[in-house]
């Protein structure tokens, strides 16, 4: 099968698109699912730099969750997948197969394309473990997203929306906070401005936000623990603008704020009611709500290198695809 292939650590220079590559089997409690488009995760750029904290030795398949049909299934998992359409998160989807365990496969809502089930898998279940599991936020409270124009924010956003928040969304640049006017957000503030800490409180009523998702960090992070209401929960989710923050405890202290680290991922892994919650539970929200990922960019799998190097550069509105056959825009029938 082809598949994009890391033979170094470093930068996208590493990738080369390999045309005979081994093609999965399926081992106990796997399917192998031939994927229709595959998307990417900051992650993937941290991995390929060897600076993530589940290291990959070089050579290995990069990508982390994808679309496509199961065609094969191992023991343990039910042969009436077959021929399903499957969004899944999984390592090794820029491929034209890979195996993925059973649990991590969900079926694409109606309606959807494939490159909008690739994108859905690891921003909803970031968002959704951080504003269920974690901040158990509540119908009528106020939430702020930072970064609101990656997938992760978009969908944090959304999914916000739909729990029945009051959403409160900042971007860096003026065309990213224009493309984000259409996602239904009550406010939306430009990140790097200097009173963004007053801004932020007094778009929350004067009182701050009772939630706050951070992919972001630095200036961002510091604004929100001084806007932060009492009792707040802030979302720690990653760290975009550059090296952790340190916590300035006394914010913590003096309202009673709630610093929460958003592990989607290995939460899953270690506890298996919130496994559930993300092939049972999301796939219900995202056909009841509309949680289709907003795709800003669509490469084929030979331009992984240069889809990578545009989710660096963080230009880009929405989620980056992979189109593995040139089938990525079309509805999952």
């Amino acid at each position: 099968m082809r598949a994009m292939v890391a033979r170094k650590l470093g930068g996208t220079d590493g990738l080369e698109l390999v045309k005979d590559h081994p093609s999965p089997m399926p081992h106990r409690g796997q399917a192998i699912v031939a994927v229709e488009a595959a998307a990417l995760n900051f992650p993937d750029i941290l991995t390929l730099q060897g600076t993530y904290q589940h290291k990959q030795a070089p050579p290995y398949v990069p990508g982390m969750e994808g679309a496509g049909r199961v065609v094969a299934v191992g023991e343990g998992v039910p042969s009436t997948l077959i021929g399903q359409a499957v969004m899944c998160g999984a390592r090794g989807t820029f491929a034209e197969q890979v195996a993925v365990a059973g649990e991590e496969i969900a079926i694409v809502p109606r309606g959807w394309t494939w490159g909008q089930a690739a994108a859905f898998p690891i921003i909803a279940r970031t968002a959704y473990h951080a504003l269920v599991h974690r901040a158990r936020l509540q119908t009528g409270e106020t939430l702020v997203v930072h970064g609101a124009a990656g997938g992760t924010g978009h969908m944090a956003v959304k999914l916000g929306k739909a729990l029945g928040a009051r959403v409160i969304v900042t971007a860096s640049a003026p065309e990213r906070r224009a493309a984000i006017a259409a996602m239904g957000a009550n406010v939306i503030i430009d990140s790097g401005a200097t009173d963004l800490a007053e801004q932020l409180k007094a778009a929350a009523g004067g009182q701050g936000p009772d939630v706050v998702f951070d992919p972001v960090g630095g200036a961002v992070f510091e604004a929100s623990l001084k806007a932060a209401a009492f009792g707040a929960r802030i979302l720690v989710i990653g760290f975009t603008a550059g090296a952790p923050n340190s916590v300035r405890t006394n914010y913590a202290l003096i309202k009673g704020l709630s610093i929460l680290g958003v592990r989607a991922g290995e939460a899953a892994r270690k506890t298996p009611h919130i496994a559930a919650d993300y092939t049972t539970e999301l796939p219900r929200l995202a056909a009841a709500h509309d949680l289709r990922p907003h795709i800003g960019e669509t490469h084929p799998l030979s331009g992984a290198g240069t889809a990578l190097d545009r989710l660096a550069a963080r230009t880009v509105v929405g989620k980056i695809v992979l189109d593995i056959h040139g089938r990525a825009a079309q509805r999952v029938a």
